[in-house]
């Protein structure tokens, strides 16, 4: 039972596939209602009917998160959400002379504007006991070469998380984030299949290989249950031991 989310909403952008998906499917075993979000209808509605047929609760929340609109109207229509989870994450690997600053701005208003925004329309409606939870990336506190606006938008996710975590926590509402490594996602499909990338992480993570969605679940649903009841402005790191490991 500490593990326990019977009775509570949840919604979960970017969740009809990888990671996001892993994570809602995880909160609907555990007992919330989860609100699967994304762009694609057909997307969104298959990951509702894949969960919905194990006999778990799933619903369709079909809009782009940069729409912020559109969630405070989930809101009012569906009720409060016990649980939020913000895991779109949009990545384009280019060197700094390569980026327009509206592109900047416009993945800024994915990564990092909508998290803040879904966070302030939630956290109106929350009470003492529920949870927030950003998705940010072992790419927060390390970087690499041509990736600057990915890794300054994790970054400033990982600090709105401890600040979201200091303006809520009197009112009783706890504040993580989950910082996942590599993990072999639709996404990542092409890398996952080079020999090469394989041999890398190998040597570089303490486990020695890429992360399976799944083994993301637990600490989404960990972060969200009374298992967690003391524990805000955290960073869980999910990565095999990519950043401990050299």
């Amino acid at each position: 039972m500490l593990f326990s989310l019977g009775g509570r909403q949840a919604f979960v952008s970017g969740s009809s596939r990888g990671l996001g998906y892993a994570m809602a499917r995880a909160l609907a075993a555990a007992g919330a209602t989860v609100w699967i979000n994304g762009r694609d209808r057909k997307s969104v509605a298959d990951a509702v009917a894949t969960i919905t047929d194990e006999g778990w609760r799933a619903e369709a929340a079909v809009f782009d998160v940069t729409d912020h609109a559109a969630f405070d109207a989930l809101c009012e229509h569906s009720g409060p959400m016990q649980i939020l989870i913000n895991n779109v994450g949009l990545r384009d690997r280019r060197v700094l002379e390569d980026f327009a600053l509206d592109e900047v701005r416009a993945l800024l208003e994915a990564n990092l504007v909508a998290p803040f925004a879904l966070a302030r329309s939630a956290a109106a409606r929350m009470s003492a006991g529920d949870r927030i939870i950003n998705v940010t990336s072992i790419a927060g506190p390390i970087a690499a070469n041509g990736d600057a606006v990915y890794t300054m938008a994790k970054g400033g996710l990982d600090a709105l998380t401890r600040s979201l975590a200091a303006e809520l926590g009197p009112r009783g509402i706890g504040v993580n984030a989950i910082a996942p490594g590599y993990f072999a996602t639709e996404r990542n499909a092409a890398m996952v299949a080079d020999p090469a990338t394989a041999e890398w992480l190998a040597r570089r993570t303490a486990l020695g290989r890429w992360g399976e969605p799944a083994e993301i679940a637990g600490a989404a649903v960990f972060l969200a249950s009374a298992a967690a009841s003391y524990i805000s402005g955290h960073t869980l790191v999910v990565d095999g031991g990519y950043l401990s490991h050299f």
